[in-house]
């Protein structure tokens, strides 16, 4: 039961997003109750005996390149598995009713699109698409769902290996993406916070400049982040 602080605090939010000017940013937390584990909670079984450095860095890759290939394609099986739940389609349909409405998301299960949410910024890369290890430009959506191979698939147009477009340990996050995410936060009037312990990266900084900018931040979380001391 909603407590009357409760319903007050929710209602005030609702008269802030209604006016518009919304950026919602959303982290591994909105897909847990499709099923979609964390990075490190999803080394069950067969996986437990690899470390992320081995399985998320270019170094990993280059020392093992199919198993970083087939953990991720392992991964991506799962992903398709699951369903968007009453969260992503919530946010979906917050879009429909405020057009200008952007989702910035730490997630790379896909799940804000299939859900209907149009103007989604991936910051960390997406499990459906791959790309060229020698960054010739080569991105396609991955459709193959081969269980294991002995080494990944060749680019198209200079041969070296694809990897997933995953934004792996150590690596920048995609400039368009992350330039975009910031002006958003520094033009919204409200910045809907879901799913996320405002400890990652830079996604973590964009409640804070969207309030440095004058913004109302709202929170959705469990338990009390980094984002509900500041």
């Amino acid at each position: 039961m909603v407590s009357e602080l409760d319903m007050a605090d929710l209602e005030r939010a609702a008269e802030w997003i209604a006016s518009g000017g919304l950026v919602i940013s959303t982290g591994a937390g909105v897909s847990r109750e499709s099923g979609i584990p964390t990075f490190r909670e999803a080394g069950e079984g067969f996986w437990q005996k690899y470390s992320p450095e081995q399985l998320a860095t270019v170094e990993g890759f280059l020392s093992d390149p199919a198993l970083v290939w087939n953990w991720y394609a392992w991964r991506r099986r799962m992903v398709r598995q699951c369903e968007p739940n009453p969260g992503h389609y919530a946010l979906a349909e917050l879009e429909r009713v405020l057009p200008s409405t952007v989702t910035v998301t730490q997630n790379v299960d896909g799940l804000h699109q299939r859900a209907g949410s149009a103007h989604v910024l991936e910051l960390h890369g997406s499990i459906e698409r791959v790309r060229c290890f020698d960054f010739c430009s080569m991105y396609e959506n991955w459709q193959d769902e081969s269980e294991t191979v002995a080494e990944p698939p060749r680019c198209a147009k200079c041969e070296a290996y694809l990897r997933p477009d995953i934004v792996w340990f150590g690596e920048q996050l995609p400039e368009r993406e992350l330039d975009e995410a910031f002006r958003a936060a520094e033009r919204c009037r409200v910045m809907l916070v879901v799913g996320t312990s405002g400890l990652v990266q830079p996604a973590a900084s964009l409640p804070w400049v969207a309030r440095r900018c004058g913004a109302r931040v709202v929170e959705v979380n469990p338990q009390p982040s980094e984002i509900s001391q500041s």
